[in-house]
């Protein structure tokens, strides 16, 4: 690996503090439906979702090639302006990812990062691929929540017709290591999108800052950057998450064990098909939330904390914007400090 320029590194390292962010902050996506059924305790759930997150994370690249060519015009993001935009656009998604966790608010890192990227890039004078931008953002955030609250509606529905009969405390017992399963797939899915959504930035920066050509960074993922990022996804999902489980897992609704046990696989199952399919970059948190609600909502609707639910839907609406307007105000501060 050829030895990386300081601007560069600063970049890259900011990338890697994203992904730690990403990790404390989306640790509960994983866990929360299996913690709040006691599953499984939340010091092991976490660990769990630690490994599961980084080996996830080494398991495709496809996602990241999506956010890495083509969100922004490669050749605009050159130089030192290209790294200042980049560096502008990690920041805000950051800023984003505290502000939320502070509050014990779930809301998409993934979109925090790629409404920073638009913002940063429009303010930096980057050609945006607005029209990519919607399919492959703004679609999945409106349909995703949707399949996900829909599917996990009708699992729902269906199994407690079949287990009406079935003695309830003996069946719950079985549900509940299930749903330890489904939470590590889920994890295993969370490290498969959300990892690849940082190393997609590295290969921008690497590209800004001359370390690689855009057809390089549009065909395959160094080894250092998949693990490096794996690893920071890995670390702050063990750092962190307990904050947001308690949200996630008993405040939007009321689940039993067969209920969480459908959050999770439903879950699970859109973040592999998402990302090992059209490479679409999904947001875990919406889909688990979603699947939360529908999995709720499929027993009693007035299970489901629907004040809850709506500040998770204002942190839905706001994220792309205002990530995008921090993302926007810091790499213009940066670019006016450096002379650019």
């Amino acid at each position: 690996m050829e030895a990386l320029g300081p601007a560069t590194a600063v970049v890259s390292a900011l990338a890697l503090v994203f992904a730690f962010t990403n990790g404390f902050h989306d640790a509960a996506n994983a866990v929360a439906a299996s913690v709040s059924t006691r599953a499984i305790t939340t010091h092991r759930a976490l660990a769990m979702a630690a490994g599961l997150n980084a080996l996830g994370a080494l398991l495709s690249t496809q996602v990241a090639l999506t956010v890495g060519s083509g969100l922004l015009e490669p050749d605009d993001v050159v130089g030192p302006a290209g790294l200042v935009v980049v560096g502008g656009a990690l920041v805000g998604a950051i800023c984003w990812n505290l502000i939320t966790w502070w509050l014990a608010l779930p809301s998409s890192s993934s979109h925090a990062l790629l409404g920073a990227l638009a913002g940063a890039g429009l303010a930096g004078g980057v050609e945006v691929h607005w029209g990519r931008l919607l399919d492959v953002v703004v679609a999945p955030m409106v349909a995703v929540p949707l399949l996900g609250f829909a599917t996990a509606w009708a699992v729902t529905t269906g199994l407690r017709r079949l287990l009406a009969a079935r003695p309830y405390h003996p069946t719950m017992r079985r549900f509940r290591l299930l749903e330890t399963v489904a939470s590590a797939l889920t994890a295993l899915g969370h490290g498969l999108q959300d990892a690849q959504k940082t190393m997609g930035v590295m290969l921008i920066a690497l590209v800004a800052g001359g370390m690689a050509s855009t057809g390089e960074a549009a065909s395959a993922v160094p080894l250092w950057v998949r693990l490096s990022a794996a690893a920071a996804l890995g670390a702050g999902t063990w750092a962190g998450g307990a904050r947001i489980i308690r949200t996630l897992g008993a405040r939007i609704a009321r689940l039993d064990a067969a209920q969480g046990f459908v959050a999770q696989a439903v879950t699970a199952a859109v973040l592999a098909v998402s990302a090992l399919g059209p490479a679409a970059p999904v947001s875990t948190t919406h889909t688990i939330a979603a699947s939360i609600t529908g999995a709720g909502g499929a027993r009693r609707m007035r299970h489901v904390h629907w004040g809850v639910l709506g500040r998770i839907a204002f942190a839905w609406v706001a994220t792309l914007p205002v990530a995008g307007v921090v993302g926007a105000l810091v790499s213009r501060v940066l670019a006016r400090l450096l002379g650019l």
